[in-house]
């Protein structure tokens, strides 16, 4: 436990000069503020930025079902001990999003104010230094009190926070307590990991159990002449029939997608086994088949569900895949939200490219880059003569150049309210009326829609029909943000070098930059960067040099500074000492062609610093 404070002074001067004395600092405070720095944390953060919708809070708990079942009792117990001290006790995903929050009024209002609910994610990359977010990085029990934070959004609080653990060793979540700092007591952080023990313990016998009970259910399939995998919830084989068994002897304990990978086998079907309550999911049953020419062509295909070829490693994109691959088979209409520059257009040409259209058109339009005006003769076309200027012999609309293939209109969100009733006229009647045309065309098409806003606050405030958001919001597929897939930027740094033709080894330094940098722009703002690297490298190996992110300033320097010609106003009356430093950040501007990052690393002085004294002299 972390027993020693830091003071107010200390966290200013790190924030606002970079000093770090990691002599009066804990070590993982010091490694934690080093990291929020480097990834471009706010230290003067007010509140949280990312809560979960309901219905997203609601998935998050059913993918954590077992977690809440086994942890909520022992949570609700250990806040009945410390009910009316005015404190919190959390239960907290492995993502770092608050499952279940337990509190006295006050508090939780206190709480609110700064974002501190249910399916807020409370994590280092989002909020800085806390106790929830540290602990789930480094799976270590932590304690921090107010300036230890690195965000002030966290100053007025006390958490002491310690992992769950389950089988292997894997992380399942985090439990919290958290009040005022005022309140701060010695003894909290001993009574969180005692609680985290018992959860512990109670996970391994439920675990045990749930073996046992998959076993029994097992039993009878395994006598099937089929070859079948029985596999936990984690896809561990645990039994196999003996069609499986006489290809691999050892195929238990292995995964299921290396007893398929080195016996020849693909997956045919997968039935969930849940237990007898039938509240618990235990596992699940693969009926295998031989992998064929075909099939393996099949397999193969599957890049074309990922960003460029690229799958990764991160479960939050494997499950999207998973969706998208369920999604494709059928012909229902599909909503893909997400932000700007996730790929929201390669998911759709995904579930085009696997679905039984694909022989069809794919007909792409970004609604929000067309005039209002314009739009309904860009969806609907129109005839000959329609208005002055018209084509003649008028002109098909994308809705019908999409017939037997699919239509995806991306930013949905950005059309008009009159286009909204013609949008869902035509998708109620499978039918449209060009612009000053007599006939109507039938429509064979596949809608998939996408958009970087929330359409159900949209129609909450009355800016979307209510009666086309549920035409478009059949099967919606989130696409998640870079920020929550990093185990994934590696393998994406790897396809653009790919592509590009550049060899490269990346230094340990650039890639922990490039890991926990925040991502705004997504994969679209990474292969930004990267391509800048690239060039500045000369397509060599990369330097710490090379490496510059969009927010990094750079300012024009005087090649002449001996004049006011370039329009800078040299000041007056400084000392011989002061002339001196400023002919020296001069050099080091002009070395580094005006970034103030890398100048401040060749001088060996904080960023902060050098953009003060940049001040300081006019340049």
């Amino acid at each position: 436990m972390i027993t020693e404070m830091v003071s107010q002074r200390q966290w200013e001067r790190f924030v606002q000069e970079g000093v770090l004395d990691e002599s009066r600092l804990h070590a993982r405070i010091s490694e934690s503020w080093a990291l929020c720095q480097r990834a471009g944390v706010n230290p003067y953060l007010e509140k949280a930025p990312h809560v979960l919708e309901p219905d997203e809070l609601t998935e998050r708990r059913r993918d954590n079902l077992n977690l809440l079942d086994i942890a909520l009792p022992y949570v609700k117990k250990l806040y009945a001990s410390i009910r009316g001290s005015g404190s919190l006790v959390l239960l907290v995903d492995p993502d770092g999003y608050v499952l279940a929050l337990y509190g006295d009024g006050d508090i939780r209002q206190f709480a609110q104010t700064i974002n501190f609910v249910e399916g807020v994610k409370w994590t280092e990359e989002e909020v800085g230094t806390n106790a929830i977010g540290t602990a789930l990085r480094t799976g270590e029990a932590i304690a921090l009190t107010g300036a230890e934070h690195f965000s002030i959004v966290s100053h007025s609080w006390t958490c002491s926070a310690a992992p769950i653990r389950g089988e292997q060793g894997k992380i399942l979540g985090v439990l919290d307590i958290s009040g005022p700092a005022q309140t701060a007591h010695p003894h909290t952080l001993g009574a969180v990991v005692s609680c985290a023990y018992v959860i512990e313990q109670e996970w391994k016998m439920q675990a045990q159990q749930d073996r046992l009970e998959l076993l029994q259910l097992a039993c009878g399939s395994l006598s099937s002449p089929a070859p079948l995998l029985i596999c936990d919830r984690n896809d561990r084989v645990i039994a196999a029939s003996a069609a499986v068994r006489e290809r691999d002897v050892f195929c238990t304990g292995k995964s299921a997608a290396a007893v398929l990978n080195e016996n020849g086998y693909n997956e045919r079907a997968r039935t969930p086994l849940y237990s007898a309550s039938g509240n618990r999911l235990l596992g699940s049953c693969l009926v295998l088949a031989e992998q064929t020419a075909s099939s393996a062509v099949s397999f193969a295909s599957s890049s074309a569900f990922c960003f460029n070829g690229v799958t990764g490693k991160s479960k939050r994109f494997q499950k999207l895949l998973t969706e998208t691959r369920r999604a494709a088979e059928t012909d229902a209409t599909v909503h893909i939200q997400g932000e700007s520059g996730t790929g929201k257009e390669l998911i759709a040409r995904a579930l085009h490219e696997n679905s039984s259209r694909r022989d069809g058109p794919f007909i792409a339009v970004n609604c929000g880059a067309i005039a209002p005006d314009l739009l309904e003769s860009e969806l609907f076309g129109y005839a000959d003569g329609a208005f002055t200027g018209a084509r003649r012999n008028g002109r098909k609309g994308r809705l019908e150049q999409a017939n037997g293939g699919t239509l995806f209109l991306d930013e949905i969100g950005e059309i008009p309210p009159a286009m909204q009733v013609a949008l869902l006229r035509a998708l109620q009647e499978r039918e449209i009326t060009p612009v000053g045309a007599d006939r109507s065309v039938p429509l064979d098409i596949r809608i998939v829609t996408a958009t970087h806003r929330n359409l159900q606050q949209m129609v909450r405030d009355g800016k979307f029909r209510e009666d086309l958001f549920y035409r478009l919001y059949v099967v919606p597929l989130h696409v998640p943000p870079l920020r929550e897939r990093r185990e994934d930027i590696p393998d994406l740094i790897r396809h653009f070098c790919r592509e590009s033709g550049w060899c490269a080894v990346f230094p340990k330094d650039i890639m922990e930059r490039l890991t926990m940098y925040r991502w705004p722009g997504n994969i679209r703002e990474l292969f930004n960067v990267l391509e800048r690297m690239r060039i500045a490298a000369g397509g060599g190996v990369p330097s710490m040099e090379d490496f510059m992110l969009p927010e990094e300033t750079e300012i024009d320097v005087p090649q002449d500074s001996a004049t006011e010609s370039a329009g800078v106003k040299i000041p007056t009356g400084l000392t011989y000492r002061e002339e001196l430093e400023r002919r020296e950040i001069m050099q080091a501007l002009r070395k580094t062609g005006g970034n103030v990052r890398l100048a401040a690393r060749l001088m060996g002085i904080p960023r902060s610093t050098l953009y003060r004294k940049v001040k300081k002299f006019n340049l």
